[in-house]
């Protein structure tokens, strides 16, 4: 074995043997077709042609200065070449077609279209070959941008859109001058479909002529910001202020004012004719020691989805405190069944004394007529009891009652004929014996000052007269 492998004509002949059967190991594998009776061992080599579509084209131009039509986006190519070269192409795509315009200048020209970066063995043939191309200078104009909705008849019911916000609101458009001259409206599209609440969104841009076609222009951004507002049914209402706490002692309110004095609210048309005021906006009377400006949140009622301003500013001005007392005012029923008949028990008079308290411009202005005092009996029934007696009258005017809850009995129409049961009367007698005990210490009070003057004044006859 040694003395073969020394031998230089016996090495070179068993190179070839081997290299001989790893050719026909290659080739078998790529033609596996049985050999025929008679055919040699060696493979003839075989072609094959394929159609690509639909192959981009590159074209080469000065595109700073110029604008080319005409070109064709795409083309077919036929290719051939040994079946392996087509599979490989076809598979790659590893070349590319092209128009070169860079040695043209502006006007109409027949341009070749050719291939590059074709593998060895193919041969390429482009569809169209020649195509006509226009050559412009590049033109740019600024264009304003507009809004079209749609689905508008589809937005949520009782909505409408606002005047949208375009950023930016102009943009820079760059084509041929014959193309920019063409150009009617820039628009960015917003759908409005089943729109409730403000829309931000991104919109692409689309260049149209005046009747409606999309122009192939450059348009830089091309892509804006919008920013549509939606507003709801809405209705102005006023709010009621709340009064919490007390005043410090000496002080009384003298005016409030609110700035503003009504809110906007927002909600479906249902819950809006059903409000009609807004109510729980709260004022600390217990902070307030002299002129105060406060900022007071207002409170969002059931089904109203936003209300405007969330806040208002409430302007209180207080001053000195002062009383005045008045005598005998009428105590209401209120909310009396058809079929009940009231009757004070206690005070029999059915009247009160009350003491206003406030600012001496409403202390001066204050009449017994200014002021409503009312029991509210509505779910009361037949028989004796104590309510809370509620007053009205002037704002910024404090009260203050000889008695906070008076006695009534309720009667039924039907019964009125019958006498009092025995605790009403017990009740009765209760309530007339502190009465009289009431007016007897008054008597014997009065005797003491009468008495008292008398004595100051004895000579004065007609003094005493008045006196008593």
């Amino acid at each position: 074995m040694d003395k073969i492998l020394n031998n230089r004509w016996a090495v070179k002949f068993l190179a070839l043997v081997f290299a001989l059967l790893l050719y026909g190991a290659v080739n078998s594998a790529q033609a596996p077709t049985p050999k025929k009776i008679g055919e040699s061992f060696f493979p003839t080599s075989t072609t094959d042609e394929a159609t690509l579509t639909d192959i981009p084209v590159k074209a080469y131009y000065d595109d700073e200065k110029y604008v080319v039509t005409g070109v064709p986006q795409t083309v077919n190519v036929t290719i051939k070449g040994s079946t392996s070269a087509v599979k490989t192409a076809r598979q790659t795509k590893n070349f590319e077609i092209y128009a070169d315009m860079q040695k043209l200048t502006t006007g109409t020209h027949k341009v070749e279209l050719n291939a590059r970066g074709v593998s060895n063995g193919i041969t390429l043939t482009v569809n169209p070959s020649v195509t006509t191309v226009t050559i412009q200078e590049k033109t740019t104009a600024e264009f304003p941008v507009e809004t079209e909705f749609y689905n508008q008849n589809k937005i949520k019911d009782g909505y409408s859109p606002e005047q949208p916000i375009v950023n930016p609101k102009k943009v820079t458009v760059t084509g041929s001058k014959d193309v920019i001259d063409k150009i009617s409206v820039i628009k960015a599209f917003v759908n409005l479909e089943d729109v409730d609440q403000q829309i931000e969104k991104e919109a692409k841009l689309t260049v149209y002529d005046s009747r409606g076609n999309e122009l192939p222009v450059e348009v830089s951004p091309s892509v804006v910001d919008i920013t549509v507002p939606i507003t709801s049914p809405s209705k102005k209402v006023p709010f009621k202020i709340e009064r919490t706490g007390s005043l410090s002692d000496g002080i009384s309110i003298s005016s409030i004012e609110t700035s503003p004095s009504e809110v906007t609210v927002y909600g479906s048309q249902t819950v809006l004719d059903a409000l009609d005021f807004i109510d729980g906006v709260k004022l600390d009377l217990s902070k307030i020691k002299d002129d105060t400006e406060i900022d007071a949140d207002i409170p969002l009622p059931d089904g109203v989805k936003k209300v405007s301003p969330e806040t208002v500013k409430i302007k209180v001005k207080v001053a000195t405190a002062e009383e005045k007392k008045i005598d005998n005012v009428p105590i209401s029923v209120v909310g009396l069944s058809k079929d009940l008949t009231s009757e004070f028990v206690s005070p029999t008079s059915g009247r009160l004394t009350l003491t206003a308290k406030g600012s001496k411009s409403a202390i001066d202005k204050l009449k017994a007529s200014d002021i409503e005092a009312y029991i509210n009996v509505a779910d009361l029934n037949e028989g004796t009891h104590e309510v809370k007696v509620q007053v009205n009258g002037p704002q910024n005017v404090t009260w203050t009652l000889s008695r906070s809850k008076v006695k009534v009995k309720l009667t039924s129409t039907d019964s009125e004929d019958q006498p009092a049961s025995t605790n009403d009367r017990k009740g009765q007698s209760d309530d007339d014996d502190q009465e009289e005990k009431s007016k007897e210490q008054s008597t014997q009070d009065k005797a003491k000052k009468e008495s008292s003057h008398r004595q100051r004044v004895k000579e004065d006859k007609k003094g005493d007269a008045s006196s008593s």
